[in-house]
């Protein structure tokens, strides 16, 4: 049991930055910051701290050599003819020097904080389930990278400011008060007057810019999709549309925007009458001073001065709340993002990949997408190695989905599926997919050239193997007509390709690899007669001994595979080569006559 003197000291108990900042919501991200990114840089922090410090005593000096300058014009010294000249142009060089050198030591500090964060969400994102990517639009998802990195970048470097500026008034204030300490004593009494609504405008700004941010990603990604749509748009006279659509966006960004602007265009008013307010105080009691007799000019001279250069850091210092307060929402979101945990992920102990030659088999499997009602509702199959299995089916049947929960883009929410005999959960991801390749239905390639895309199957590739691919998925047949061959560029996401070429790019990448399980969907869809004839032939070869899984809306594309899983709703309702499907005359049968018809 602990005594009571105990039981204060433990309940009380707080981190001395806690006790210091109070219930600041702005403290634990920038304890977080410090501890994550920051302190991870010291000799950049030291450089900044001596570099302030020589700043701010340097700005100190003017007072007194204002002060120092007048009282020898007073006293009619000849030396200010040079010595005074002489401290003038020593303390604005060193100052001006140290100025640069912390403001590149400052960028620098900021620059390295922000690309750690970066590199933090990228490799989030890279590595988290492909559910919570596709769940925000990619535009959206930059803007954490551009708008609010940018936002983090402001505060941060208002923030290192903040630091010199609260060094230098200190500085000055000390200048001030072995000037005159009763002028010092009015003009500090009147600054602080400007916290409490200083304080409430960086709430709202705060507010105000979680608004604008997620607004920017809004807008991004509507002009994302109108200019990916562009050809939709004008064929389908959607331009007014649009346009109505952008406008309204454009309309709601400007408002949150505008917010903004008008909350940090009050601080600085703020700060202009206190300064001013604090300048008349201190000229109404030094008039009345110099009345009564007291002070020297230089004395009041050096401390007017200290005072207006004070004003400009202390504007700084009031303004700082707000633009500290974008950088929070900023840094929020992105805490967040970086914080969301990730499901599919390797067990603790996991299998090594089991030999075997692609065994795959579905035992009672359910998975429905988040928000839908129709979905995998006890999905029942065995694919023997080495052969070529097709699931068909009408729309929505589960098809696609049943393919990319071979390598784990999703997992199973019942049931599991074994590979080679054992659970895909208890294989290392990285050992599963490396064994799997997959053709989406639609391939997005990398804005790289037709070679590079290809050689992601598998880097290390021989001439030979490369060439081996490029006649087996029929790629050859169209680099002469690109302009620097297999070396050309395909642009953003392979636009500079037809969609049938980017097809066989992406075919040709996963035969590369050369994997135990082929997983295709619908691959040769955008293919023309010629090209499809010449990639199946292709494949006939190159699925000897390695297991293919085909999802396919094109019937007459898996006639001759080994064994059709038919799929209705989520099940298996039939299952045979063609032709006993075709003499079951069930739902296959009926979908390939709907087909033969629509020719």
């Amino acid at each position: 049991m602990p005594t009571i003197l105990e039981k204060p000291i433990k309940k009380n108990k707080k981190p001395f930055f806690s006790s210091l900042f109070g219930n600041n919501p702005s403290f634990p991200f920038m304890q977080r910051l410090w501890k994550e990114e920051i302190r991870f840089h010291p000799r950049r922090i030291v450089i900044i701290i001596i570099l302030t410090l020589i700043m701010a005593g340097l700005t100190a000096l003017y007072p007194l050599v204002i002060k120092r300058a007048l009282d020898m014009f007073k006293d009619n010294d000849p030396r200010i003819l040079y010595q005074v000249p002489l401290l003038v142009v020593i303390v604005t060089a060193a100052k001006a020097a140290s100025q640069y050198g912390q403001s590149l030591a400052i960028q620098g500090l900021v620059l390295v904080v922000i690309r750690g964060l970066q590199n933090k969400m990228f490799l989030h994102l890279v590595h988290t389930d492909i559910a919570k990517v596709e769940k925000e639009a990619p535009a959206q998802l930059a803007s954490r990278f551009t708008t609010d990195a940018l936002s983090i970048r402001e505060a941060m470097i208002r923030v290192v400011n903040a630091f010199g500026d609260s060094i230098t008034v200190v500085g000055l204030v000390a200048s001030m008060f072995y000037m005159d300490w009763e002028l010092s004593l009015i003009a500090a009494l009147l600054y602080p007057i400007a916290a409490v609504p200083i304080q409430k405008l960086g709430k709202r700004v705060r507010r105000a810019s979680g608004n604008m941010q997620e607004q920017v990603g809004k807008t991004a990604a509507l002009l994302n999709e109108t200019f990916a749509q562009a050809r939709t748009v004008r064929v389908y006279g959607m331009e007014k549309r649009e346009i109505e659509r952008a406008g309204h966006s454009f309309d709601q960004l400007y408002d949150a925007t505008l917010k903004i602007i008008s909350g940090r265009a009050r601080v600085d008013p703020i700060m202009e009458v206190l300064g001013g307010t604090a300048v008349a105080a201190v000229l109404g009691f030094a008039g009345w001073r110099a009345a009564m007799g007291g002070a020297t000019l230089g004395d009041f001279s050096g401390f007017v001065a200290a005072l207006l250069l004070a004003a400009r850091p202390l504007r700084a210092l009031g303004s700082l709340s707000a633009a500290m307060q974008e950088g929070i929402s900023g840094l929020d979101r992105i805490f967040k993002m970086i914080d969301e945990p990730i499901e599919i992920i390797d067990k603790k102990e996991v299998t090594p990949l089991p030999a075997g030659q692609g065994n795959i088999k579905f035992e009672d499997v359910h998975f429905i997408y988040p928000g839908r009602e129709l979905g995998l509702q006890g999905l029942d199959f065995n694919v023997e190695p080495g052969l070529t299995v097709a699931l068909v089916g009408p729309s929505g049947a589960g098809k696609s989905t049943a393919l990319t929960l071979i390598p784990r883009l999703h997992d199973v929410q019942k049931g599991r599926i074994l590979f080679d005999g054992v659970d895909l959960r208890d294989i290392a991801m990285g050992e599963l997919r490396s064994a799997i390749a997959y053709v989406p239905q639609d391939p997005l390639l990398f804005d790289m050239s037709v070679l590079e895309n290809i050689l992601i199957g598998k880097p290390e590739a021989t001439q030979e193997e490369i060439q081996q691919v490029l006649d087996g998925a029929a790629v050859t047949s169209f680099l002469h007509n690109l302009p620097q061959g297999v070396n050309t560029r395909v642009g953003h996401g392979g636009q500079l390709l037809s969609g049938g070429q980017r097809q066989r790019v992406a075919l040709a990448r996963a035969l590369l690899r050369n994997p135990r399980l082929l997983l295709l969907d619908e691959a040769t869809s955008a293919l023309d007669t010629e090209s499809e004839y010449m990639v199946q032939q292709a494949l006939v070869k190159l699925r000897k001994d390695r297991t293919t899984l085909i999802v396919a809306h094109r019937l007459s594309t898996v006639r001759a595979a080994n064994l059709i899983i038919v799929m209705h709703d989520g099940l298996v309702a039939e299952c045979g080569n063609h032709e006993a499907l075709m003499d079951y005359n069930g739902l296959y049968a009926r979908l390939v006559q709907t087909q033969d018809l629509n020719r």
